[in-house]
């Protein structure tokens, strides 16, 4: 293992640590998922886990949180051995947790969910207010009234971050805060997690964004297939070396934005000069406008073609208007005006994979045969299924002991590659991807762009939005942008594709 903390700015001999973690180990039946790891966590400091999807660091936290008890090792909260048998103990000690995958109640209001596990009577007023008191101070506002189920992805995020800060924790774990958020609002979040670090707090940060924990972490720990692969202060190391770490290996280099691939006989990516395009689109929205069970309108005069072998990038900030476009040219939402013109099969990935692309409690091969289920009739080719599923797994690396395991057992990664390859089967024309890449480590990203990149190249028409901008124009071979409802092609360029967004 690497130490660096010797390098790092030290905390005061007097002083215990916000949280330490001593040697924690944690096997289930025979696979080891963490060996004798320990972190420290110092006040004033935010601490960022690096690590692949199955490297340990979830694990590792919800020990910290009291969801999993260690097989051996202790925890310590300020210099004092606690024992922390559920959630509720690691509140009482004074630790929260923000995990990656919503534990909201979609039926209640946000004042209600932040309420959840609090004591006494519940008094709407007083939540309300507090809700509205976090949102002033952090800048993570939201409406207390407002149904859970109603808001975007981006704002239920929010409102697990306020739930834990309603708790009045010193320490707080963040499970990829930013997987869902526009660049500002993660940025708006960065900037507030090393705020409440330097009122004396103590703030866990697990991400995959190197630049995001270089930027915002004093301290870094790297897991590697359940163990503490690195561990050292933010400032003596670079992108390079976390990537190594996580990998046990160099870093690949990512794929630039390809412009001169070619499809066939058409060549696919960029239209000609002058924008015109002689060939039929895959898939089209003319003048279509969209308004929503209260009447407001969620798109406005939107036109859109796309064309066989080309990656059209949507960049938007939340509530733009981006989540009704996708699910427009996917099948899954009918305009309020316009026309939408579709293939007889359009591949879609969602960005909340857990809700709305799997069945968790279902085996893998009963998931893959959600494809095409609506169009299906007569008996069900089992053997057929049991074999497909068996191809994804091999052809997409997917981690699974087979394709009767249920798909809760998967990792976050290798349920995408599973998504992935099953909307990818028998290569459908059209594909529409959103935030593809949402929480998935190096690898598992790596492979879910090869698998978009190699879609495109095979004459797929793809409409891929993320709310991470670099990987927007890394994949995109021409972008648009959605800002209130409405759409406009720009040139790749980062700063105009910025400003657009902005309603420049």
């Amino acid at each position: 293992m690497i130490d660096r903390h010797a390098k790092g700015p030290l905390p005061a001999a007097a002083e215990p640590s916000a949280l330490s973690l001593n040697g924690i180990s944690r096997h289930f039946g025979q696979v080891s998922a963490l060996s004798n790891v320990s972190l420290r966590v110092n006040r004033g400091t935010v601490h960022a886990v690096l690590g692949e999807n199955g490297a340990g660091k979830t694990t590792l936290m919800r020990v910290a949180f009291g969801l999993v008890k260690p097989n051996a090792g202790s925890i310590e909260v300020r210099g004092r051995t606690v024992r922390l048998s559920s959630p509720a103990d690691a509140l009482q000690s004074g630790i929260g947790m923000v995990h990656q995958h919503f534990t909201l109640v979609p039926a209640m209001t946000v004042a209600e969910n932040v309420a959840l596990g609090g004591r006494g009577l519940y008094s709407a007023q007083q939540w309300a207010d507090k809700v509205r008191a976090i949102g002033d101070r952090t800048g993570l506002v939201l409406d207390p009234t407002a149904r859970v189920a109603d808001l975007p992805v981006s704002a239920q995020q929010r409102c697990e971050i306020v739930k834990a800060l309603a708790r009045d924790v010193d320490v707080l774990i963040l499970d990829e805060p930013t997987a869902v958020l526009a660049p500002d609002e993660a940025q708006d979040l960065l900037r507030w997690m090393r705020s409440y670090a330097n009122d004396g707090h103590a703030l866990v940060l697990i991400t995959h964004k190197l630049r995001d924990a270089i930027a915002t972490a004093t301290d870094i720990t790297v897991l590697r297939l359940g163990k503490s692969v690195f561990s050292g202060a933010a400032g003596t190391t670079n992108e390079d070396e976390l990537a190594a770490a996580m990998l046990g290996t160099g870093l690949a280099q990512p794929q630039p934005a390809s412009n001169s691939h070619t499809t066939g006989p058409a060549p696919g990516g960029k239209r000609p000069a002058g924008g015109a395009d002689a060939r039929e689109p895959v898939l089209s929205a003319r003048g279509v406008s969209v308004r929503d069970a209260l009447g407001v309108a969620r798109l406005s005069n939107v036109t859109l073609n796309v064309y066989p072998g080309e990656i059209v990038g949507v960049a938007a900030v939340e509530g733009a208007g981006q989540r009704e476009l996708l699910r427009l040219v996917s099948g899954r939402l009918q305009p309020t005006t316009g026309q939408v013109t579709l293939p007889a099969h359009v591949g879609f990935v969602p960005e909340d994979r857990q809700n709305d692309a799997l069945m968790l409690d279902a085996p893998l091969v009963e998931n893959i045969a959600l494809r095409g289920a609506g169009a299906r009739t007569g008996r069900m080719p089992w053997s057929d299924f049991q074999h497909a599923t068996s191809e994804i797994i091999s052809q997409y690396a997917v981690k699974a002991a087979g394709a009767k395991v249920d798909a809760r057992t998967l990792s976050g990664g290798n349920q995408q590659k599973l998504i992935v390859g099953r909307e990818l089967a028998n290569q459908p024309p059209a594909l529409i991807v959103e935030n593809p890449t949402r929480g998935l480590d190096f690898r598992a990203t790596q492979a879910v762009h090869t698998a978009v990149r190699a879609a495109r190249d095979a004459g797929t028409a793809v409409v891929l939005y993320s709310s991470d901008l670099d990987e927007v124009l890394s994949l995109a071979d021409r972008v648009v942008v959605m800002h209130s409802g409405q759409l406009v092609e720009v040139p790749g360029d980062r700063i105009a594709i910025g400003r657009a967004m902005l309603g420049s």
